[in-house]
C-alpha cells in the first residue's frame, strides 16, 4: 500500500485503492496544476493532506492554506492570471465566504486556468445548511463539472484543468461528502516529465481586468459566449453519457441524473431489471440541449433524478417546452424528497411514484438502527471547562451567541452556550445588534481562534470602535481543531507567531482578559468582571486542543501511558455533576447509581478534578 507521498510523487503511472479526496490530489500533480489554495472545511481536508504528504521532497503542486476562503479564491485566480494552472477547494459555504470575487471570475481572461473545487454536503454532515451550490454556477455563469466516484474525479479534473487552461477560463468541479471519502481503484498516469516553469505571463491587454461602468457588458457578452462554448462541448463529450436499459418496456422511460444520484439511480434501476435509460451528466451545467432534446423526445416519460434542490428541473421543463416535446416528466415531490442524501433505496422510492409496477416496495430492513447519540467535545476539551465555568457565572436572561468550531456543540445540553448560529465569524457582529438598547440582558458571544482570522475580526474592530456592550470569550486552542489541526495563522506553524493580546488592544479593544480554560474559578471571576464593564470586554479562555496536544504526545512518546482520574466511591455523594453538568463522556453512570471512568477514553487531564463537589474525582494511584 503506498503511503500519501509516494502517491503525490511517484512518477509513473500506477492503480491504487484510494479516497476521493486523495485521487483529487494526485489528479493536480498530472495534470502539472501549479498552484492549489484552501481553508480547511469537510468534507475537502484530506486534498491538502495528500499535497502536503511530500514533505522533505519536491512537492509537485505549490500548496498554501489561506486566512478564509476568499483570500484562497484569489490566491489562486492571481496565479491563473500570471499563467499558472491553479485550484482551489473548500467545503460547500465556503463558496458564500469566496463569492465576491468568484461572480467576477468568468469575466476575466485566465491564461493559466482555473478549477474551483467544492465540497457539496447533501445530508449536512459537517455544515450548517445543505445549500446546493449548482445556483451559485447559474449566477456566475461557471461550468459544472459532477463526479460520482473515486476515479471520475481523478478522470474529471484533468479533463476541467485542461479546458480550462485551453478556454482561460475559470470551471466549477463540485464533489458531494460521499464522493469525497469514497474509495476505488484508481489507475493514475505518469507526472509531467518537465519542470515547472514560473516565468510571470500576466497581460494586462488580455483584459480588461476591472469590471466597472461601460467596460462590464463585453466582459459579461464573452462570458456568456464562452458559456456557449461549453454547451457545444457538452453535446459530444464523452462524460455526458447514456445507459441503455437491458430490454424495452411497454412504455420508452427514461431517468436524468448526475454525480453520485446517478449512480443510486443505475444501481436501483438494475436491480429492479426496470426497462429505464439513464442519461448521465458529467458536465452539468451548461445543459447540452440537443443532446436531452433527443433523450427526451425519444422517450414517453422521463424522471429528472436530483440531490437537493429542483435546479435541473425547471431547465429541463422550459426545454421540453420550448421545442414542444410531448415527453411527460416526473420529478420527486414533497419536502421530504429535496433534504438528504441520495442512497439507492431513496432512488428506488422516488421512481416507485410514477413506476410502481417496475420498482415494487422494498423489503423491511433487518437491521436494528443505532440509538442516537449527541455529538461531544473529545476528553479533556478545554471549550467543555470554559463552558462549565461560565454557565455558572451567568446571570439569569443572558442571551449567548456561538459561532462556526468545535465550540459549536456547546449549545446542546447540558451546556446550552450558544443559542444563535449563522455562519463563520458572525458571533460578535450578531451579539452587537442583539445589545442595542438592551439593558436588561447580557450579551456574551464565543468565537474560536480560527474563525477569528478567519472572518471575525471586522466585527471585532466594529465593536471595538462603537464600543459595543457585549462580552467576547475567545476560545483558543492554537490550531483549526475542527476539520483536523490544520494550521491557523499566527500560531507559527505558517509564518511569525502573532500574540492575540497585543493583536486585540491593536484593533481598539480595551478591555482584555487572559486565563487558562482549565482554571475555571478565574475563567468565572474574568467572565463576571467583562460582563460588568460597560462596553466592549473580551476573555481569552486558551488551552490547546488536547486530541492534537495527545496525539503529538504520543508520536514523540510511544509508550505513554497517562495518568487517568478515578472516581473515590466511599465519597462519591452521586451528585452527578461529572457526568450529568461538565458531561466528560468518560464517566460512565452505572444502573445502580454508580460511576466509574472508562479509561480507554480518560486522557488524565484531570479539568474535571475541581468540579465534583464531594472531591470524590482524583488521579489514579
Amino acid at each position: 500500500m503506498r503511503s500519501l507521498a509516494d502517491l503525490m510523487t511517484e512518477k509513473e503511472g500506477f492503480s491504487a485503492l484510494v479516497m476521493g479526496n486523495h485521487a483529487l490530489a494526485r489528479a493536480m500533480a498530472e495534470a502539472g496544476t501549479a498552484v492549489a489554495t484552501s481553508y480547511p472545511g469537510s468534507p475537502t481536508p484530506e486534498i491538502a493532506e495528500a499535497l502536503l504528504a511530500p514533505a522533505g521532497k519536491d512537492q509537485p503542486v505549490h500548496f498554501e492554506f489561506a486566512v478564509n476562503e476568499k483570500v484562497a479564491l484569489e490566491i489562486a485566480a492571481g496565479a491563473a492570471l500570471n499563467g499558472h494552472p491553479s485550484a482551489v477547494f473548500f467545503k460547500s459555504v465556503g463558496l458564500n465566504v469566496a463569492a465576491d470575487s468568484l461572480i467576477q471570475l468568468p469575466l476575466m481572461e485566465l491564461p493559466g486556468g482555473m478549477v474551483i473545487i467544492l465540497g457539496d454536503d447533501p445530508g449536512a454532515n459537517s455544515s450548517q445548511n445543505e445549500q446546493d451550490n449548482r445556483w451559485f454556477a447559474r449566477m456566475a455563469y461557471l461550468p459544472v463539472f459532477e463526479p460520482a466516484s473515486p476515479a471520475e474525479t481523478h478522470a474529471m479534473y484533468k479533463e476541467a484543468a485542461a479546458l480550462a487552461r485551453a478556454r482561460r477560463a475559470p470551471v466549477f468541479l463540485r464533489l458531494t461528502t460521499h464522493v469525497c471519502h469514497a474509495r476505488e481503484t484508481v489507475q493514475f498516469g505518469p507526472l509531467p516529465a518537465s519542470a515547472r516553469d514560473w516565468t510571470p505571463r500576466f497581460d494586462a491587454k488580455a483584459g480588461p481586468y476591472v469590471p466597472i461602468a461601460a467596460t462590464v457588458f463585453p466582459l459579461k457578452k464573452r462570458a456568456l459566449e464562452k458559456l456557449d462554448a461549453w454547451a457545444a462541448y457538452g453535446e459530444t463529450s464523452p462524460l455526458n453519457t447514456v445507459y441503455k436499459a437491458a430490454a424495452p418496456g411497454a412504455k420508452k422511460l427514461g431517468a436524468i441524473a448526475a454525480g453520485l444520484p446517478a449512480l443510486c439511480l443505475l444501481e436501483a434501476v438494475r436491480s429492479a431489471g426496470a426497462p429505464v435509460d439513464v442519461l448521465k451528466l458529467g458536465l452539468s451545467y451548461p445543459l447540452p440541449e440537443q443532446l436531452l432534446a433527443d433523450f427526451l423526445a425519444a422517450h414517453d416519460e422521463v424522471y429528472v433524478f436530483e440531490e437537493l434542490d429542483r435546479v435541473t428541473e425547471g431547465e429541463l421543463k422550459a426545454l421540453a417546452y420550448d421545442r414542444g416535446l410531448a415527453c411527460r416528466l416526473h420529478a420527486r415531490r414533497g419536502h421530504a424528497e429535496l433534504m438528504g442524501e441520495m442512497t439507492p433505496e431513496r432512488a428506488r422510492a422516488c421512481l416507485a411514484g410514477p413506476w410502481p409496477e417496475l420498482f415494487p416496495g422494498a423489503a423491511p430492513r433487518k437491521a436494528a438502527e443505532p440509538a442516537p447519540r449527541l455529538p461531544q467535545m473529545c476528553p479533556g476539551c478545554g471549550h467543555r471547562s470554559a463552558f462549565h465555568a461560565i454557565k455558572k457565572a451567568l446571570p439569569p436572561g443572558a442571551i449567548t451567541v456561538g459561532d462556526i468550531g468545535c465550540h459549536s456543540l456547546g449549545f446542546m445540553p447540558p451546556y446550552d452556550m450558544g443559542e444563535v448560529l449563522f455562519s463563520m465569524g458572525h458571533s460578535v457582529s450578531t451579539a452587537s445588534g442583539l445589545a442595542l438598547h438592551n439593558d436588561a440582558r447580557k450579551v456574551v458571544a464565543f468565537v474560536g481562534d480560527s474563525t477569528f482570522f478567519h472572518a471575525a475580526m471586522p466585527g471585532v474592530v466594529n465593536a471595538a470602535s462603537r464600543d459595543s456592550d457585549i462580552t467576547l470569550v475567545l476560545l483558543d486552542n492554537g490550531t483549526t481543531a475542527m476539520t483536523g489541526h490544520q494550521p491557523r495563522p499566527g500560531n507559527g506553524e505558517i509564518g511569525d507567531r502573532i500574540a492575540l493580546p497585543e493583536m486585540l488592544k491593536n484593533l481598539g479593544v480595551k478591555f482584555l482578559r487572559e486565563c487558562d480554560a482549565y482554571d475555571q474559578p478565574k475563567l468565572a471571576a474574568h467572565l463576571k468582571e467583562a460582563m460588568e464593564h460597560k462596553g466592549f470586554a473580551i476573555v481569552i479562555a486558551r488551552h490547546p486542543c488536547m486530541l492534537k496536544f495527545m496525539r503529538d504526545r504520543r508520536r514523540a512518546n510511544p509508550g505513554l501511558k497517562p495518568q487517568h482520574v478515578a472516581v473515590d466511591q466511599a465519597k462519591c455523594a452521586r451528585h452527578y455533576t461529572c457526568a450529568a453538568d461538565f458531561a466528560c463522556p468518560s464517566f460512565i453512570r452505572h444502573a445502580d447509581g454508580s460511576v466509574t471512568v472508562n479509561t480507554e477514553l480518560c486522557i488524565g487531564d484531570g479539568s474535571c478534578i475541581q468540579t465534583c463537589p464531594a472531591q470524590a474525582i482524583g488521579r489514579e494511584k
